[in-house]
């Protein structure tokens, strides 16, 4: 499993336009002047925070507890046996007790990783369809893109943190002449959410479909991983709203996202359409059964 240059290139680019972002709305905050300086500091505390603890945050925020080989023997072989392939130290296993058929990655670098399945996905998939959902895990891991949404879903939520507490961040020096400091506060506010949400689309998007051709390469077998999405999107639709809402802030980091389809929510999905990703798998399938051209 090699790293992809289109997907470096891109992480590159996000973090550097995302950086370039945040330098205006930073230079707009200290404009603005009351309370910047205390919520600069509540900002830097909460993006080490978030770095430093996001496997843990993500972990308690579905109730997944961390499993020994002891306790999920199947699932640990399994994983092992992918990293070997894929040249990565083993990461830590995690089960989330929902039914939402789903599976994530996180942590800051391959050593710190952790791959969590939710019990929904273990009674669901035959286990050639979980290796390659695993699979497809590992691939984030390989690629280090964990990180790069990590921050950039903490960059949109710091700007929509501001953007909703903008008349206490901004307010003051300029309400004598009519024209509120926190109005400028706001407006910038929300077209660096608006930008930082597109970028992390975009990214997230490419991102999976890199995932995807990973773990075929990895395990060989692209349709085990087709059949395993096919099963995950049409799962989603038995799977109660109350679940699927109390699961829905790691759809940026899931499989499949946990909700309803729809055309609307399919506009401003972080996962490009299952059709998109099985398309991509027919055609590596396809090229893994081609026959190599004897050499004379």
């Amino acid at each position: 499993m090699s790293r992809d240059l289109g997907l470096q290139v891109r992480m590159l680019l996000t973090m550097f336009l995302l950086g370039a972002l945040y330098v205006v709305l930073v230079a707009v905050l200290l404009a603005a002047g009351t309370g910047t300086a205390t919520m600069l500091l509540v900002v830097a505390g909460l993006a080490l925070a978030q770095l430093t603890l996001s496997d843990r945050l993500a972990l308690r925020a579905i109730g997944a507890r961390e499993v020994s080989p002891a306790e999920a023997p199947g699932l640990h072989a399994m994983v092992e046996r992918l990293c070997v392939q894929a040249d990565l130290p083993k990461p830590r296993l995690a089960i989330a007790p929902t039914t939402v058929p789903n599976a994530f990655a996180m942590g800051r670098s391959p050593r710190s990783a952790v791959v969590c399945a939710t019990t929904g996905i273990l009674d669901l998939l035959e286990p050639h369809e979980l290796e390659g959902v695993m699979a497809h895990e590992l691939a984030h891991v390989k690629h280090r893109d964990v990180i790069i949404m990590t921050v950039a879903s903490f960059f949109a939520s710091i700007a929509a943190m501001v953007l909703q507490f903008g008349v206490l961040f901004g307010g003051g020096r300029d309400r004598d002449n009519g024209q509120p400091a926190f109005v400028v506060v706001l407006l910038v506010s929300a077209v660096v959410y608006a930008v930082s949400f597109v970028l992390m689309l975009a990214l997230s998007r490419y991102r999976e479909l890199v995932a995807d051709r990973g773990a075929a390469m990895v395990t060989g077998r692209p349709s085990a991983l087709a059949s395993a999405l096919v099963k995950l999107s049409e799962g989603m639709d038995r799977v109660p709203q109350s679940d699927l809402r109390a699961a829905g802030e790691l759809n940026a980091f899931f499989i499949v996202p946990a909700r309803a389809k729809g055309t609307l929510r399919s506009l401003f999905s972080t996962h490009p359409p299952v059709e998109r990703r099985l398309a991509a798998l027919a055609r590596l399938e396809a090229d893994l059964q081609r026959p190599v051209p004897a050499r004379t």
